[in-house]
């Protein structure tokens, strides 16, 4: 079996740069937090430091209102400088900051952050003290996304957006400078965040965007709403969108990326959709306007699909419920559904999704050709390809997403070498790799 094991240890004696002494140095110039020196005792290098912030991140939210820190939390500007120090690999805390600018009664953010940032890189992750719009709903700095992917991992959000409905997003896209990145998240089903996090505003979509409604043989459902939720919705008045109910994900993920299961894909039933442009224009799209190919579709760069509209044609709501129960029985036999995935790993070759029929070919589908490369159950630290389905990465249980990333990459070369062809993502990849 194809296995790596490693572990990525470094001496906490090594130079500045290193972001374990990095951080070291800072907890030195701040003796008045001394609860946050015992996450750093074990610090081996930027896996162990990334994973002490995120135990500091997560005491962070007894702060108060007014990033005051209670006993037990560290400062947001400490966390800052963490973040920095460990992200921007080259940069030694020591130039980026004078220990004179941070007081020893943990000061609150918005007096420390300006003097944190005079002399940092331009390549620096910490929030810079632009202006920012003020949305309705809510907005976080440096919000850890771990616990928002289905597959656990990853570093935090430069920002979280989650705005209260479109108007607020519009708003907000609108009066966002031009030069920062923005990231539509969705519920994080497909998705790998890497361990150093992404830069600009990741937007994330919650209930002001998970609406359905049903009327004249249509299905209008907000991006938000999960597929599966939409599907039971449409058979319970009549109409069918089954192929929905086993992809995991939101509408809003299932349109960008042309979603399908047995033979069915979201181009085949979508009659349109909207979108908030990066600029904070709403537009109206149509299928054409989205140029639909195999799991994917064409959008503007920032565009955020805010809800579609679908066709269905009618059934018998009884008959459709038992539909997806036989699809969910199946699924469960067949594929790791209990396990921490993001469904499937890679594109089929042949260029199409498995229909389910008794008389097809599955010589060119991606979990055919891992197997013929023998990858099914490949491990990567805490990263395998399930034994039960060999085209979902799984995490095993404390997997990095450098882990998980590394053994798709593994895999792809594994089956070039052995088969000539080369194997497509399905799942996203998205931020910064910790070196």
């Amino acid at each position: 079996m194809f296995e790596i094991r490693a572990t990525r240890e470094e001496s906490l004696a090594a130079p500045p740069s290193d972001p374990a002494a990095a951080l070291a140095d800072v907890t030195e110039n701040l003796p008045s937090i001394t609860e946050v020196s015992s996450p750093m005792d074990d610090l081996r290098g930027p896996k162990e430091a990334s994973a002490a912030i995120h135990k500091m991140s997560a005491s962070r939210k007894i702060l108060t209102d007014s990033g005051r820190p209670g006993p037990l939390a560290p400062t947001r500007a400490f966390l800052d400088i963490c973040w920095s120090s460990v992200n921007n690999w080259h940069s030694s805390p020591r130039s980026a900051w004078r220990s004179s600018d941070v007081a020893s009664k943990a000061p609150d953010r918005p007096r420390v952050l300006p003097k944190l940032q005079r002399g940092m890189t331009n390549d620096s992750p910490v929030p810079q003290m632009q202006s920012l719009p003020t949305p309705r709903g809510t907005l976080t700095s440096h919000r850890p996304l771990a616990d928002l992917t289905w597959l656990r991992v990853g570093g935090p959000a430069e920002w979280l957006l989650q705005p209260a409905d479109e108007a607020d997003l519009s708003g907000f896209l609108a009066g966002l400078n031009p030069a920062i990145p923005v990231f539509p998240m969705g519920v994080g089903s497909n998705l790998i965040v890497r361990d150093g996090g992404i830069r600009g505003v990741v937007i994330r979509l919650g209930r002001g965007f998970n609406g359905i409604e049903v009327a004249d043989g249509t299905v209008t459902a907000g991006a938000a709403a999960l597929d599966a939720h939409v599907a039971r919705r449409a058979a319970e008045a009549g109409l069918d969108l089954t192929f929905l109910r086993t992809i995991p994900g939101s509408i809003g993920g299932a349109v960008r990326m042309n979603a399908g299961c047995y033979g069915a894909y979201v181009a085949d039933h979508l009659l349109g959709a909207r979108a908030v442009l990066r600029d904070g224009r709403v537009i109206d799209l149509t299928p054409d306007d989205l140029r639909f190919a195999y799991r994917q579709s064409t959008l503007p760069e920032g565009a955020v699909i805010t809800q579609a509209t679908f066709r269905a044609d009618p059934g018998d709501p009884d008959a459709l419920l038992a539909r997806m129960e036989d699809q969910i029985a199946r699924r469960d036999a067949s594929q790791p559904t209990s396990d921490r995935s993001a469904g499937s790993t890679f594109r089929n070759p042949v260029g199409h999704s498995s229909t389910g029929r008794a008389d097809d070919s599955h010589e060119l589908k991606a979990w055919k050709v891992i197997d013929d490369a023998g990858m099914r159950g490949a491990i990567i630290g805490g990263a395998q390809m399930s034994v039960m389905h060999s085209n979902f990465l799984i995490n095993a249980g404390g997997a990095t997403a450098a882990d998980l990333e590394d053994l798709g990459e593994a895999v792809r070369k594994k089956v070039y070498d052995s088969s000539g062809i080369t194997l497509e993502w399905e799942i996203m990849r998205v931020g910064e790799r910790i070196a």
